[in-house]
């Protein structure tokens, strides 16, 4: 896609690149710009991608949204046996949703494959803005749930690495359970595209926006509020299902409050709260830590010990102080981050309004079907 080609850039004294695909080619600028939306080898596969995309959108005339499909999948499937990737922490998607294998819900998985456990097995996924560059952490599929087309967004669960020379105030890899500038633009966009045509389901492994300087430099803030905005004028019906962590900024563009079609489900032993219960620890309750970790014995006794020693020996104690009072206070911030996700378990986020309702891992794909099909009618 190009507004000028080469020649008349070249003739008329503009910047040209060695030939089209330079100037608006899908691997060096319309993919990673995000302005488009798929690729295609050729003609043929564009008309194919181009189908695909009527099958899961297109509304006939008089009708309020795309045709049901049907599906010889079961509503009703248990999508715990569904197999996650080889050589993962986990054998099966159900194994991410366990206590023994993954209890504070903080290990990585693939988004993909859970997206894929989802959705009906007789119907195709298509990916969206699969190679919008830095965005990698916001994946978004067409698919069909339960025979009905719905926009499944999906926050990636691993950390990405990232291409190319990060800036130095930026992290080096983009973090699981985070959305970046670039993955906020377009989980965004992904919800307006949806809107007034078919249901939205978000399936959210989401512990907030990242805050480092690259990010706000590269308006976090406004497509964090783009998403905002975008969920208060979502016409039709969203489900949110928290499937391990749901913190900060989650909690004010996903809230059910903006809009009175949406549904906020949660899996049995997720985690919900404004802040996580580490970072709540080493700053909201510093000083609670700090106090633990003074009254600490062994902090305690060498601080005596301290105290008491001839001059030839303070130095050597500082230093086996400051190694100890460093590993106590760690320990402290486990143990009151720990208290902490303990009354912010996601039967308090019920309690309080910002959850409708637990599920297990077997009501999964029943829950979300049955939420959409009350709205639907």
């Amino acid at each position: 896609m190009v507004l000028t080609g080469k020649q008349s850039l070249d003739f008329s004294g503009g910047v040209s690149a060695e030939d089209n695909f330079g100037i608006g080619g899908y691997d060096r600028v319309m993919g990673p710009n995000g302005q488009a939306q798929y690729w295609a080898p050729n003609l043929g596969a564009a008309f194919g991608i181009l189908m695909a995309h009527y099958d899961h959108t297109y509304v006939a005339a008089g009708e309020a949204g795309p045709r049901r499909a049907a599906s010889a999948d079961p509503v009703d499937r248990d999508v715990s046996d569904y197999p996650h990737l080889v050589g993962s922490d986990f054998a099966t998607v159900g194994e991410i949703f366990s206590v023994e294998k993954n209890a504070d819900r903080k290990k990585a998985f693939d988004i993909r494959t859970v997206i894929a456990a989802v959705c009906d097995q007789d119907h195709p996924r298509v990916e969206r803005w699969a190679g919008m560059a830095d965005a990698e952490t916001a994946v978004v599929m067409d698919a069909r749930v339960g025979g009905h087309s719905v926009s499944v967004i999906g926050i990636e669960s691993q950390p990405v690495v990232r291409a190319g020379f990060p800036p130095t105030d930026g992290p080096d890899t983009f973090t699981s359970g985070t959305l970046f500038p670039r993955s906020s633009k377009k989980v965004a966009r992904a919800i307006n595209a949806a809107s007034g045509n078919r249901p939205l389901v978000v399936l959210a492994n989401l512990s907030g926006f990242d805050g480092s300087p690259e990010s706000m430099r590269n308006l976090q803030l406004e497509y964090g509020a783009e998403i905002g905005r975008a969920i208060v004028n979502f016409e039709g019906p969203i489900v949110f299902v928290v499937i391990s962590r749901y913190h900060g900024g989650a909690f004010v563009v996903f809230s059910k409050t903006l809009n009175e079609k949406m549904t906020v489900l949660a899996i049995e032993g997720s985690y919900a709260s404004v802040i996580g219960g580490a970072p709540a620890a080493a700053v909201v309750f510093a000083g609670d830590v700090g106090k633990r970790t003074a009254s600490d014995a062994r902090v305690a006794s060498l601080e005596a010990a301290l105290r008491d020693a001839a001059p030839e020996d303070k130095a050597a104690l500082q230093l086996e102080l400051a190694d100890v009072r460093a590993a106590v206070r760690a320990e402290k911030i486990s143990e009151v981050a720990g208290e902490f996700d303990g009354v912010h378990d996601i039967h308090r986020a019920v309690e309080v309004g910002s959850v409708d309702r637990v599920i297990t891992p077997a009501e999964l794909r029943p829950s979300i079907i049955a939420t959409i099909e009350s709205h639907l009618g």
